[in-house]
């Protein structure tokens, strides 16, 4: 997508300068501290500059979340048509979906609705689970995963146990990147392959199972 149609959507005649800056008042003031004032001081721009591209702290809020909504969308595409088995592009997406949540990390700090309100919101409006619901399918259908559950579901339970721990061991605990992100996108595909196997059932290598032990 191109650069003016990406900020047109996410924050109409909003520039990518006042997003930035409101970005660096929620990291560093969460929440609370996100107003017109701060983020005009923050952008070196007039208060009344700041009002004329964003009405409102609502109007600022609803910018960002576009931006998050195309971003992620604009992640996934090349992802979800690349070559490649269902599980392979299934650790890219995961990957991905950390790059994206470092670079909204702030927004995703100061609320854990952050995509539900940009689901619901934002515009485009992006259904940020079903990307990972796909490849999953596409896991199932060539054999490289096997999950019991509905794909759909799964896709959601993946994108919230990797979305949601990453931002807090980013965010809260200061790990780096490599080791936030591999060490729990790796435990979140492992947890997937296990799957596979019905709980309580280990097989032993003499071909006897641990179920038949007990």
């Amino acid at each position: 997508m191109e650069q003016n149609e990406a900020e047109r959507l996410a924050g109409g005649h909003i520039s990518k300068k006042l997003l930035d800056a409101a970005m660096e008042v929620l990291s560093e003031g969460g929440w609370d501290g996100l107003n017109m004032q701060s983020v005009a001081d923050r952008a070196r721009v007039s208060r009344v500059t700041a009002w004329r591209q964003a009405i409102s702290r609502d109007h600022l809020v609803n910018a960002l979340l576009g931006r998050l909504a195309i971003d992620y969308r604009d992640t996934m595409w090349p992802i979800l048509t690349a070559p490649g088995t269902g599980a392979e592009r299934l650790e890219s997406a995961l990957y991905g979906l950390c790059d994206v949540a470092d670079r909204h990390l702030p927004l995703l700090l100061a609320s854990d609705s952050v995509f539900h309100r940009a689901h619901r919101e934002a515009e485009p409006t992006v259904a940020f689970a079903e990307p990972l619901a796909r490849l999953i399918r596409d896991a199932v259908a060539d054999g490289s995963l096997e999950p019991p559950a509905d794909c759909e579901t799964l896709g959601q339970v993946v994108f919230n146990a990797t979305c949601w721990p990453y931002v807090h061991l980013r965010g809260r605990h200061g790990w780096d990147v490599p080791k936030a992100r591999d060490l729990l996108v790796q435990l979140v595909l492992e947890g997937l392959r296990g799957m596979s196997e019905p709980p309580g059932h280990k097989t032993l290598d003499d071909g006897a199972s641990r179920r038949d032990l007990v």
